[in-house]
């Protein structure tokens, strides 16, 4: 019997009383993230996975955070304010004590900022922080941090858990570690001791686990939460006849294939161009059956704030079998004895399979065989699965710059340097759409569609919103009485 069969065997029992899944409606909120055992990174050494952010962010706080619906509320900072050319954030600590004791300082929260930006930060923000000029702590209580220029949407950059303000391994809460019930880990929200426990904040029991086994903890109403689902995820969530509680993020950010390939045909952007236009986006759309699943096959969504119309493909607008005969013919003109075959590095996951296949098949039709291999195996394209951090433009096209690929144009380097010193916001917007009309022109990668993220959430998760960025903060789990 396969692992998924097994699976959809042990789901569909589970599944007879799907009434279990709502769980208990009190005491700790179990919480089941999808990935490795959850512990307090340090995001400027290495990548947070979805247990491990989820406790960042409860155990060490940034300035600012998420609310449940995805807007910017306080955090560390009690407040601040914006002058009015958008150059300087002045922000106000509230009185916070680390974890270990001790009183939290302007100047070591300056410090980890200045940290994530430095030149050896690993952080994956950090291209997109390169607008930060100066950070500053002015008083104990205050500090600054002044830009190059202007930056719309800069704050949600700051309420991501990579930012998170951590100082010799310790954070600020609001969150604590209390006694550990293994595998899970307790959080508990300090109380005075003269309080009484309230269901409005209850504790939380974070465990770090494969999907099949998250969300056949679901099912059996032993968990309330299952957090960090992607598109690889999806025949799992399928097979096991997901219940109700199933909700969708509506994001954006990069999922597609980036080419790794600077010598051979692929060095060509025709033959690039002809990859990307063979795809049927409409059809993968279909075959990963996400409600409101938003395709395109520009770099940059629709939509986004500093470049609300970014480039089109010039092939975009042609109907799916004309796209194929000319990327057919393209591929013919290479004059190649034996047909195109191209590597591409997939992550682990069923769906992630289902959207290789899709993309085989759809490059057969033009003469060109496609081959998966591992992520650490050489490669000519690598999938990519990100979800946008903020509501900016420059976060999509500095993946393609060439400092982070291998397909880029100094041209589109220096107008995302423009963009970034641009003091007025319309100079900035010409700047972001001259780097993505050349961009476009080189094809660096293959957007196929948004990604894809999901939850599982009881009912008495009465705060669990979907929202943009895919952020379920332990505070928002419960919404608070009136």
């Amino acid at each position: 019997m396969t692992p998924v069969r097994t699976l959809f065997c042990a789901s569909l029992a589970a599944s007879l009383c799907l009434s279990a899944c709502d769980g208990p409606a009190s005491g700790p909120i179990e919480v089941s993230a999808i990935g490795g055992s959850p512990r307090l990174a340090n995001p400027n050494l290495e990548p947070l996975d979805p247990p491990s952010a989820l406790l960042t962010e409860a155990l060490a706080q940034g300035l600012v955070r998420f609310d449940a619906a995805g807007e910017i509320e306080p955090a560390l900072a009690q407040s601040w304010i914006v002058s009015d050319d958008g150059l300087r954030y002045t922000f106000r600590l509230r009185r916070a004590q680390w974890t270990g004791g001790g009183r939290v300082t302007a100047q070591q929260v300056a410090a980890r900022l200045r940290a994530a930006v430095s030149r050896a930060s690993r952080n994956p923000l950090k291209p997109a922080l390169g607008a930060i000029d100066e950070i500053v702590a002015m008083t104990d209580e205050v500090l600054e941090i002044s830009l190059h220029g202007p930056r719309p949407n800069f704050l949600q950059l700051l309420a991501a858990p990579e930012l998170a303000i951590i100082h010799n391994n310790q954070g600020t809460g609001p969150y604590r570690l209390g006694e550990g019930e293994a595998p899970a880990l307790r959080l508990t929200l300090p109380r005075p001791e003269d309080e009484e426990a309230s269901d409005e904040a209850p504790d939380i029991l974070l465990r770090g686990e494969r999907t099949a086994a998250a969300i056949a903890r679901f099912a059996a109403g032993r968990t309330a939460l299952v957090l960090g689902g992607t598109a690889g995820d999806l025949p799992i969530l399928r097979a096991a006849e997901a219940p109700e509680r199933l909700v969708f993020d509506p994001v954006a950010g990069l999922f597609g294939l980036a080419f790794a390939a600077r010598e051979g045909p692929l060095a060509d952007p025709a033959v690039r161009r002809a990859l990307a236009m063979a795809v049927d986006r409409d059809g993968l759309a279909a075959a990963l059956d996400v409600p409101r699943l938003r395709v395109h096959a520009s770099l940059v969504p629709p939509g986004v704030q500093d470049l609300p119309n970014p480039a089109a493909p010039d092939w975009a607008a042609s109907p799916l079998p004309m796209r194929r005969e000319a990327a057919a013919r393209a591929i013919v003109e290479l004059g190649l004895e034996a047909p195109l075959r191209v590597r591409v590095a997939m992550p682990a996951g069923l769906g992630y399979r289902l959207v290789f296949a899709h993309v085989r098949r759809d490059w057969r039709l033009i003469g060109v065989d496609a081959v998966a291999v591992g992520r650490a195996e050489p490669a000519d394209l690598r999938f990519v699965d990100e979800v946008a951090p903020a509501n900016l433009a420059s976060w999509y096209l500095r993946h393609f710059s060439c400092e982070a690929s291998l397909v880029c144009d100094a041209a589109a380097d220096q107008a995302l340097l423009a963009a970034r010193t641009a003091r007025r916001p319309a100079e900035r917007a010409a700047h972001l759409a001259n780097a993505d009309r050349i961009l476009t022109g080189l094809t660096p990668f293959i957007a196929l569609s948004a990604p894809v993220r999901w939850s599982l959430a009881s009912p008495r998760l009465t705060g669990f919103r979907p929202n943009p960025f895919a952020r379920h903060s332990a505070v928002n789990l419960i919404a608070e009485r009136e």
